[in-house]
């Protein structure tokens, strides 16, 4: 049981959290494998001489929040760089933009396999309190470890619903931002979008829940973006989940 309330609307019914940089730091282990991912790519390409994949700029503005494959069309486009698309099962070296999304996938999976994952304390409070107000929940991730994330940190239990990756391809959902993934969510919930809290720290996610006519859009902000978050949509920023908690 929680000792503190979740600080919400009266209207919000259901809470839909992105996996990624807001429950768990698994957004690091993301950051580190799209580097060494299109760095190793950029030099077999350009030599020793190549423009470095930047983990702030290049990340924030390309890759976060997004599906695979759209992440990496997207950094290659900054470069300059078209690559065929290849198919969803191509393998980690095949020179195609799901062949590189599969070469980071398997750089992630080895990250979590060797040094786990860790979680925002804050975070993992808020969530307790919103299930003990009786809140729905579901988690919303672009990642299609989304499942083994929850089972390592132990928090799989904490959900009602799951739309991840791997959803997403199932039911051909567009990824963020579009809001195809927190929709899928909220019907699976049996809420409307109004009746929707959405918890972000992506602009692509910040953009989705504003597209998606969510009740609340409330933006994480992990990397000293507030500015850029509430320009994407975000109704409120706060730096943890801890913010919005009440002593009850």
């Amino acid at each position: 049981m929680s000792d503190a309330a979740p600080r919400l609307p009266g209207s919000i019914r259901a809470c839909l959290f992105d996996l990624d940089g807001v429950l768990t730091r698994t957004a690091e282990v993301h950051a580190a494998a799209w580097k060494e991912m299109f760095d190793g790519y950029l030099r077999s390409r350009d030599g020793d001489g190549f423009t470095p994949f930047d983990l702030h700029d290049d990340y924030d503005a390309y890759v976060d929040g997004k599906p695979r494959a759209d992440g990496t069309r997207s950094f290659l486009e900054s470069r300059g760089i078209s690559l065929p698309e290849g198919d969803p099962d191509d393998a980690p070296d095949a020179e195609t933009v799901h062949g590189l999304g599969n070469r980071k996938n398997e750089l992630v999976q080895r990250k979590i396999e060797q040094d786990g994952v860790a979680t925002y304390p804050g975070s993992v409070r808020f969530l307790a309190a919103v299930r003990d107000a009786g809140l729905k929940t579901a988690v919303v991730s672009s990642s299609a470890n989304t499942l083994q994330v929850l089972q390592v940190t132990g928090l799989v239990d904490q959900f009602d619903e799951r739309v991840d990756g791997t959803t997403a391809a199932e039911e051909h959902l567009p990824g963020k931002p579009a809001p195809d993934t927190f929709l899928a969510a909220a019907r699976k919930l049996g809420v409307e979008p109004d009746g929707c809290a959405v918890f972000e720290d992506a602009l692509a996610g910040v953009a989705a829940g504003h597209a998606g006519h969510f009740g609340l859009v409330v933006g994480v902000d992990r990397a000293g973006q507030a500015d850029e978050l509430r320009a994407h949509g975000a109704d409120q920023v706060v730096e943890d989940l801890a913010e919005l908690l009440a002593s009850s």
